[in-house]
Formats: structure tokens, sequence, C-alpha cells
């Protein structure tokens, strides 16, 4: 009789013991990436200016990324922007960055080392392009520039290419019709405000801290884009299709707007990586830029704007496997 209670205690245990065995090992399954190991080494991610929303969401960034892969070092590098950038990623000097997606296709398009290695992992958030002037400036359209002493940016940066390609669309030389002045926005709204330049053109999140700091202390107006600009700037095809009309929101530089809208013209950003970039570290950093976007949103607006809805789209450039991987792990 005893032996029998044994056997059937024994066996009541054993049925236990395997049915947590079973269930602890789905937990760890469900947990932990079987069969993908987790990333290692070193993540260089370019970023952009000092002041710009590039490197201030790079370095918040930055944080999340150490939490999400502890044992990849990861090193921010500055830049002049998105031209900069995709030579750095193409040429494998960085691993990550952030680009225009007119910088992009016109990388692309001129079949520069790495161009067909270059992969999208987001869409993140838009550019827009701001023509920033002294409150009593004459200046009312772009064209209204001829003559005058105007930032362009930096040669390396997205805003070179698109100012260039806007005092074009106005009618004027960029060389000949203005006095380009090749600075980042880093030093352009001292120079507005000493009176060193008539102008600047800026691309960038809304609000970028720089100009906003400069209308805080300095009485400056935005120059709109209109419409009709924004077609004539479309219409020299290529990669200034991928630029659109668009609002500033009254809202993102109070003073300097008079709280009024103003029209100019925007471009879509994009994480950038290549072929070669490891699918399990790409799907790591793709979930992390989605997961962080609302903590960083809170102190770089721009970050809110990160939608999964419209993140996979990272046109002119293919998804990389380890970004698809991740958006078919949260495909409901």
């Amino acid at each position: 009789m005893l032996q029998a209670l044994f056997r059937i205690g024994s066996r009541r245990v054993l049925q236990v013991c395997t049915a947590v065995a079973v269930v602890l090992g789905l937990l760890l399954w469900w947990l932990l990436p079987l069969g993908q190991p987790a990333p290692t080494g070193t993540l260089t991610f370019s970023t952009g200016v000092r002041s710009g929303v590039y490197q201030r969401y790079g370095e918040r960034l930055k944080g999340d990324l150490a939490r999400d892969l502890p044992k990849v070092s990861i090193k921010l590098q500055t830049s002049e922007g998105s031209q900069q950038n995709i030579a750095r990623v193409a040429t494998g000097k960085a691993d990550f960055t952030i680009a225009t997606t007119d910088a992009l296709a016109t990388y692309l398009r001129s079949g520069k080392p790495g161009a067909d290695r270059l992969r999208g992992c987001v869409r993140l958030y838009d550019d827009y392009i701001q023509l920033v002037v002294p409150r009593d400036s004459e200046v009312r359209r772009v064209s209204d520039l001829r003559g005058k002493r105007v930032g362009v940016g930096q040669r390396g940066s997205g805003v070179r290419l698109v100012a260039d390609r806007l005092l074009t669309a106005a009618g004027l030389d960029p060389e000949d019709d203005v006095t380009p002045v090749s600075a980042g926005i880093d030093t352009m709204p001292k120079q507005l405000e000493n009176d060193r330049l008539d102008a600047f053109f800026w691309s960038g999140g809304l609000p970028t801290s720089a100009v906003q700091e400069l209308s805080n202390r300095f009485a400056i107006r935005l120059v709109p884009l209109e419409a009709a600009l924004v077609k004539e700037l479309q219409a020299a095809g290529g990669s200034a299709r991928y630029y659109r009309s668009a609002m500033m929101p009254a809202d993102a530089y109070h003073s300097a707007q008079q709280d009024q809208a103003v029209p100019t013209v925007a471009v879509a950003n994009v994480l950038v990586t290549t072929e070669r970039s490891d699918p399990a570290m790409t799907e790591a950093f793709t979930r992390t830029v989605i997961d962080s976007r609302d903590r960083i949103g809170r102190e770089v607006h721009a970050a809110q704007l990160v939608d999964l809805r419209t993140a996979i789209y990272t046109d002119p450039l293919p998804l990389h496997e380890g970004a698809s991987r991740y958006y078919r792990s949260v495909k409901p």
C-alpha cells in the first residue's frame, strides 16, 4: 500500500516537474533570442553639427541604445550633415546615420562609392527648410537674396544641396548672384545677429534649438517658400521629387513667425546603414528608435513624429533585412 502511494506521489512530482520545465522552457524561448546571439562590438553613429537636431537626437538615442545593446560600444561622430553622413556610411567609416531622402537619391544617382550597399531602417521625421532673416530685412522671397551674404550650409550638408536648388529655382546663380557663406547652424545664427550675414538657410526638424534661441534674443523672420517656388524646384526632376510643399506650424517659433504658419519645403529623413550591417544589430537598433520615440520626443520634438505606420517606407533605399525582421515581429 505504501509502495503504491509512493509510486503515485513520485509520478505526480515528476508530472509537476515536467510541467514546470516546459513552462520555464517556453518562457526562456520567448524572452531570449535563441539562435541569435546578442550583438557585440563597436557601433559608430554619424550625426550632424553640434547644435543641430541630428546631433541632439543622436545624443539622446545613444543612452537607449546602450541599454538595449549592452555588449556594444556606441560612438557618436559629428558631421557637416546629410551628404557627409551618407558618404561615411557608404564607405564604411560609420555604421549608421541619418540623411534626407533628396541627398540619398542624389548619392544613388551619382554612383559614388558604396551607393549600391546603402539600406534604410526607419523613415524618421521631416526636415523643414527655413530661410531666416532679420525682422526688418527687405528680403520677402528667395529672389530678393540677390547681392546678399547668404549662409548656405557646409559643403557636406543637406541644407547646402537644397539651398543651391532653391536659389536656382528662384532664378539666381548660387555662386555669382549671392555671396555664399559656407557655415553650419552652429555659427550662422551668431553671424546673422552680428550683421555678418544677411540671411541663412537651414534644413532641420522643428523647432531647431539654435533658431529658437536666436529668436529669443534677436528679432528674426522666416521668409515664405511659396508653392510656386516649390513647383519650380520640383521641375528639375530626379532627386528633387522628394521635396514637397509644407507649412511650418504657427507655434514652431512664436516670435519669429508672429504666430502665423509659414509655407515652406519639407523633405523626409531616413535612418541609414548598409547591407553589411549585422541583421541582429540592425533589428535591435530599429526597435530602439521606435520604442524611444516618446521619451526622446519630450526633449527633441521632431522625434515625436516617428510613426510605426510609415517607418517602413525608406524610399529611395531598400529596407535592410534586420529592419524588415523587426517590422514583421510587430505586425498585428
